[in-house]
């Protein structure tokens, strides 16, 4: 992976200082080369997300370099700088992988926004391939996170997974609990089997036994034909019971012989049915206390906690907000036809303040939702919804992406630090925050490029 550096490649002396400094003062880190040679030494150690250089150079050109540096992996962007009746050179350039050239005379203001552009489009094209990389690195069946909560989830499904008995997956609303489900029957050996679903609160009290169990034929007015029921259409594979709290407690007792015998007997039937179908129920209540105030069967409910299965809320895992915002934002983009869309520092500083009740799925919401509004390159704060806006303005933003304070108030005087230390952490974390762009860095401090690099060189950084 390329660091974000500039080389810049120019046998001219004067025009190689001139290139520096008006780069430096973009805010962006540089180096110089003057001959090919020289530019191949600077790079054996990392390579620049961006080489601007000259097309005639002395010993090898400009087009041989930008020829070497295409055949490696994740090439840097390229910027040629060519004579104006040179044209041609520079569209047999652009036909090589050069990303822009510039005419000489240099319009300086022209180069600045030229190498701007440039190194947004890389850290876009990168910052796109690193997503990809972490998504399939740390998803798991549909699945995203790297906190040590998740990883622990996508552990015990594996385990989980390995047998066969009924399986309790508990959870809030919106973490993701079809997910754990699928992922079980995914990693299972009945992974080749069906898998089905069906939402116990979905269904009216009255249809969910045929729903389940069957019919025969002449059960109930209008069964006009007999008719399998979900553990049977589901035999050789998983049934998922969703909000199984809600399943009234005379079906529960039905259920429970269900698993107890491995047959179900159709309504309106004397003849069991054998099936053989693993059972995964979810719920966001408390079983426990369900069973406390006698809404559930307590021997249904410690036949069905044998294999119990917590899915974290996202305030519980809150390492993953950045990761899921990214996968959504890939997503939503792509599907909306805005590729380039990035999402702004700021945004993503908003977001992770935010508690999230309604968890992942709330995320996801305010991702597609944000996307859609959004206007230019970036989603801003303004794009998310009112409520996260509103809530997220309330929670102070007391820790930064080290998990410490951003600026520490110690209430003891011995610990209380000088004014310098505190701006210096500030400056650490607005660069942080903007990725070490410098430009950006000093218009959010509200001072000019120069001060700023001079207040980092005062402070060694």
């Amino acid at each position: 992976m390329a660091d974000d550096w500039i080389l810049v490649v120019e046998d001219d002396a004067g025009l190689r200082a001139l290139l520096e400094e008006e780069l430096l003062e973009a805010g962006f880190e540089v180096k110089t080369a003057a001959t090919v040679e020289e530019a191949q030494d600077l790079m054996s150690g990392s390579r620049p997300a961006l080489i601007v250089s000259d097309i005639r150079l002395p010993g090898a050109d400009g087009m041989s370099l930008l020829k070497s540096v295409q055949r490696g992996g994740d090439p840097p962007a390229f910027i040629v700088i060519t004579a104006f009746g040179s044209i041609p050179q520079a569209v047999d350039a652009l036909k090589a992988g050069a990303d822009d050239f510039i005419t000489k005379p240099l319009n300086l203001e022209h180069l600045r926004l030229s190498v701007e552009r440039t190194m947004e489009m890389q850290r876009l094209r990168r910052g796109v391939q690193q997503l990809d990389d972490v998504v399939q690195d740390d998803a798991f069946h549909g699945m995203v996170g790297r906190s040590e909560p998740m990883r622990q989830l996508f552990s015990t499904i594996k385990q989980v997974a390995r047998a066969s008995g009924p399986v309790l997956v508990e959870g809030e609303s919106g973490t993701g609990k079809e997910l754990v489900a699928r992922a079980i029957h995914a990693e299972s050996r009945r992974a080749e089997g069906p898998f089905l679903a069906v939402n116990c609160a979905g269904v009216p009290a009255e249809l969910l036994e045929s729903e389940f169990f069957g019919h025969a034929k002449g059960a109930f007015t209008g069964a006009q034909k007999a008719r399998d029921g979900l553990f049977v259409e589901a035999s050789g594979g998983t049934l998922l019971l969703d909000e199984i709290g809600e399943m009234p407690v005379a079906l529960q007792a039905k259920l429970l012989r269900v698993l107890q015998e491995g047959t179900v007997r159709p309504v309106g039937s004397n003849r069991p049915v054998e099936v053989d179908v693993r059972i995964v129920a979810s719920t966001n209540r408390t079983l426990r206390k369900e069973v406390e105030a006698e809404n559930f069967r307590e021997d249904l409910f410690y036949r069905l906690e044998t294999f119990r299965i917590p899915v974290p809320a996202l305030r519980d895992r809150a390492d993953d907000i950045e990761l899921l915002a990214s996968y959504f934002l890939q997503h939503y983009r792509h599907e909306m036809g805005r590729p380039n869309l990035t999402l702004a520092p700021e945004t993503l500083q908003l977001l992770k303040r935010y508690p999230f009740p309604g968890n992942v799925r709330e995320l996801q919401n305010a991702m597609e939702r944000s996307v859609a509004f959004s206007e230019g390159d970036s989603v801003k704060p303004l794009d998310l919804p009112d409520r996260i806006q509103r809530e997220a303005e309330r929670v102070p933003d007391t820790v930064n992406s080290t998990g410490g304070s951003a600026i520490p108030l110690p209430s003891d005087p011995e610990r209380l630090l000088p004014l310098q230390a505190i701006e210096q952490r500030y400056i650490e974390h607005v660069l942080e925050a903007v990725e070490g762009n410098k430009k950006r860095a000093a218009d959010i401090l509200g001072i000019g490029r120069r001060t700023l690099y001079r207040r980092l060189d005062e402070n060694g950084t």
